[in-house]
């Protein structure tokens, strides 16, 4: 291919072997800086899993979603399980094309290994415009794909690749008696109570995300989690 100049040549230089050989040095320098994540899993020709039903408000038909696992290391002392591929199976066709392409993205961020646990807070964050819902027990959803990230979450609680939250024994004892303060000395007579034990007037809590935050000596305590705003 011809290549017009249109300047004046103020000066020129040959390329040589070495310049060449500098060049392809240079080159494959660069490509060893990159890091990969791991080399993608092989799909085993058995694999095993849990499936999780989900029925929520906003959809006329149960959402089944499927996690299948891979053992890794099987028969040594590291051997542990992690997710390996999703599917979400429903007769509601509304949400069939983003929920297909989302599931398939996920399988292919759990085959490519390395640690998928922060697909569990990518999920939760995500809002729906119109508002979220509130599931059985009165826990406040921002968004159906938020409720696919809770599914994800439990799962991955359950292989141990997540610490399941709850707790300590100390903080137990203090939602306990706050309950039964609250059951004995404010609770009003013919109050209607949740099969969860709070009150159905109670407020949601910002830490838990559950309607179980009530009124206590002036100050506003979750039965759930025991948030207080006085500390």
């Amino acid at each position: 291919m011809a290549v017009k100049i249109e300047k004046k040549i103020v000066g020129y230089a040959l390329v040589n072997e070495q310049d060449k050989i500098d060049a392809a040095a240079k080159a494959s320098e660069a490509s060893a800086k990159v890091v990969q994540i791991g080399e993608p899993l092989d799909r085993p020709e058995k694999i095993t899993g849990s499936t999780y039903k989900v029925k929520t408000p906003v959809t006329e038909h149960a959402l089944y979603i499927t996690i299948n696992d891979v053992v890794m290391n099987e028969g040594s002392p590291q051997e542990h399980r992690r997710p390996f591929e999703i599917f979400i199976n429903s007769k509601n066709m509304d949400h069939f094309q983003w929920i297909v392409a989302l599931t398939r993205v996920m399988s292919a961020v759990f085959r490519k290994g390395g640690d998928v646990t922060f697909l569990v807070e990518e999920l939760k964050s995500v809002f729906e415009p119109s508002g979220g819902y509130y599931k059985k027990g009165g826990k406040f959803v921002p968004s159906l794909v938020a409720e696919i990230g809770e599914v994800v979450e439990q799962h991955l609680q359950n292989i141990g690749m997540l610490k399941k939250p709850g707790l300590d024994k100390h903080q137990q004892k203090l939602v306990d008696e706050k309950r039964a303060e609250y059951h004995e000395k404010h609770a009003k007579p013919g109050e209607e109570i949740t099969s969860e034990g709070f009150p159905k007037g109670a407020q949601l809590c910002n830490k838990c995300n559950t309607k179980a935050a009530i009124v206590m000596d002036g100050c506003l305590t979750c039965l759930n989690c025991g948030e207080s705003k006085c500390g």
